[in-house]
């Protein structure tokens, strides 16, 4: 890993930084792979898209994650929030396929 103090100036600072975007990206896809097996499992469970109780788990391990990273939780909290609401919505699309 570079360190930040090593990139000697702004195109191999912008290289790492579309580089970090790229490695977020594939992060995203697999998360998006497991929503997709979620799907799977809360299906066969008769489970619903949305539970609440886990929406707020995973808001508040982004806010401890983010705060331990030295990063804005309020920020994080509401990207997350974001994401979990896609989240859903993909898991929704999955549970209604069937459905007219």
């Amino acid at each position: 890993m570079t360190r930040t103090c090593d990139i000697p100036d702004m195109p191999a600072l912008r290289a790492q930084i579309d580089q970090l975007d790229e490695q977020l990206m594939a992060l995203l896809a697999r998360r998006h792979a497991l929503i997709d097996r979620a799907a799977q499992i809360k299906a066969g469970n008769g489970m619903p898209a949305r539970i609440d109780a886990r929406v707020e788990e995973v808001v508040a391990n982004v806010r401890r994650h983010a705060e331990g990273h030295g990063l804005d939780p309020q920020l994080y909290d509401r990207l997350w929030r974001q994401l979990i609401e896609a989240a859903i919505a993909q898991e929704e699309r999955q549970l209604n396929k069937d459905r007219p």
